[in-house]
């Protein structure tokens, strides 16, 4: 098979959704892994014979080795892995964080990009050729928190982590790591900038958002690179967000 496989979680809307259409269309075949059945199965039909939903919930391992498996099952070969999926908390002060909010970030944003990391990179050592690509979507986060986000940016901050690691144990088997780091894409996620957050200095500002469109162009740019390139980190952001200067 000469076609390309690239593996998109949360697929289903914003971030992942938009990228598996830019890599679908660039000739792509796309395993479309998400926890909402009906938003994978119309991403898939708008794609079309190159697209495979795979209904899964990154947080639960069996679960997926079940949909990587399917994907190698239907693909033969896994050339790409956007470890996308992601999900936020209610702003809140450590002290008044919920047990649950903390142990869902955290299940989904960093046990399930490593769950999925794990099961990519045993099929890029395995198969032949040898390698592929990771690429982690962290967040500005990663490097400056918002107000009562606790949760969000100590998974995002190990994200980091995973991508250092990943990238220095995949040089022996040609198994590239990047992590792309987005700042007020225009997601369903991302509405509550437009009425207004809050800032570091107590104030509730609107932010500027920039299209997602732009996210999944990055992200087919870096699948692109061919094994011996990597953009290891690469910062996309609304031009005038508050991440330079914030607080």
């Amino acid at each position: 098979m000469t076609t390309k496989i690239a593996l998109i979680t949360g697929a289903g809307s914003g971030i992942g959704r938009a990228a598996a259409l830019e890599l679908a269309g660039a000739g792509y075949g796309v395993a479309l892994l998400g926890r909402r059945p009906e938003p994978l199965a119309n991403l898939a039909r708008e794609i079309g014979a190159a697209a495979l939903p795979l209904p899964a919930d990154v947080g639960r391992p069996d679960e997926v080795r079940r949909a990587v498996a399917a994907a190698i099952q239907r693909f033969g070969r896994l050339d790409v892995l956007f470890n996308n999926a992601g999900v936020g908390a209610r702003p809140a002060l450590i002290d008044a964080y919920a047990d649950d909010d903390w142990e869902r970030v955290v299940r989904t944003n960093l046990t399930g990009s490593f769950y999925c990391a794990r099961e990519a990179f045993r099929i890029m050592r395995e198969q032949s050729p040898q390698g592929g690509r990771i690429i982690n979507n962290g967040s500005v986060s990663a490097h400056a928190p918002r107000p009562g986000s606790i949760g969000y940016t100590a998974t995002k901050h190990a994200i980091t982590g995973l991508t250092k690691s990943l990238s220095l144990d995949g040089r022996p088997f040609r198994i590239a790591c990047s992590q792309i780091d987005i700042g007020n894409a225009e997601t369903e996620m991302a509405a509550p900038m437009k009425a207004g957050l809050p800032q570091a200095n107590g104030e509730i500002r609107p932010e500027p958002t920039m299209s997602v469109a732009d996210v999944a162009r990055a992200v087919l740019y870096m699948a692109e690179l061919p094994l011996e390139a990597n953009v290891q980190f690469i910062t996309l952001m609304a031009t005038n967000m508050p991440y330079i200067g914030r607080g």
